[in-house]
């Protein structure tokens, strides 16, 4: 009840403060859920986070589509489920069309001309590289900043990627994407976009750096939209693209775990 009633606030003045406790308790479970075992009591506490999201999936949709990023930056990448959860969201009020008929095409659907809500801070996480990241993308300047770029999304002091900047970076180069091009023009014009070589660089992470990078890509596989639109085209350019068998296994791994989990 106290969660539904913030949501229900006019003007959806308490979505902020939702959104702030849902992230309190995504950030307590998380060290709890990289464990192999649970203990009964984040056993049962998992379970009932399943089933506020799955309240909150059914009664409130827009509000778990629009901060989508940042709920996916504190959940880790082995809770594939409560990541599909999230990203299952779509606004109310949409038909989601039938993707298995053989004619079925995404650049035909008027929806890939609407970008989705995004309440997420997508540039907060990028720090300081946003300013180099802004100037590759306009005028690709400093030219070294893609070969560079690799070593500057682990996090401080430690051989870890840093799994929010990389989630941030996806969407804030395919926001950019988006604005230099047409939704006609991405599939025939995408390899030869800044974006586009960001985005491929990516793919030159450890195995465990490139399987986040995916999955910051396949997070914004949702329900048609621009967003959905590009991102699909870029994920056929890395595959098509890819040298390395290992890169498209990984693509087709990540693609599997966002079709085998139901909601």
């Amino acid at each position: 009840m106290f969660l539904s009633n913030l949501l229900l606030i006019k003007g959806q003045k308490g979505w902020g403060v939702a959104h702030q406790l849902l992230i309190d308790l995504f950030l307590f479970l998380e060290p709890h859920l990289r464990k192999t075992e649970l203990t009964d009591a984040i056993k049962q506490l998992y379970k009932g986070t399943l089933r506020v999201l799955l309240v909150l999936l059914h009664d409130f949709p827009s509000f778990l589509a629009g901060y989508h990023l940042s709920f996916c930056n504190v959940i880790p990448e082995n809770c594939v489920q409560l990541r599909n959860l999230i990203l299952s969201a779509f606004p109310r009020g949409m038909v989601l069309p039938d993707p298995f008929p053989r004619n079925f095409k995404i650049d035909l659907l008027p929806e890939i001309s609407q970008s989705p809500v995004v309440l997420s801070n997508v540039a907060g996480p990028l720090g300081s590289i946003r300013a180099d990241l802004d100037s590759y993308l306009k005028g690709r300047q400093p030219p070294e900043f893609v070969s560079s770029l690799l070593p500057r999304l682990y996090k401080d002091g430690v051989n870890d990627v840093d799994a929010p900047r990389i989630n941030s970076l996806v969407l804030y180069v395919g926001i950019q994407g988006l604005a230099r091009l047409q939704n006609s023009q991405i599939a025939h014009t995408l390899a030869h976009t800044p974006e586009m070589e960001v985005l491929q660089k990516l793919m030159d992470f450890d195995d465990r750096g490139r399987y986040i990078s995916l999955n910051a890509i396949a997070n914004q596989l949702r329900y048609p939209s621009s967003h959905t639109h590009y991102f699909s085209c870029v994920m056929l350019f890395l595959f098509e693209e890819a040298k390395d068998d290992a890169i498209k296994e990984q693509i087709t791994r990540v693609l599997l775990e966002r079709l085998i989990v139901h909601r």
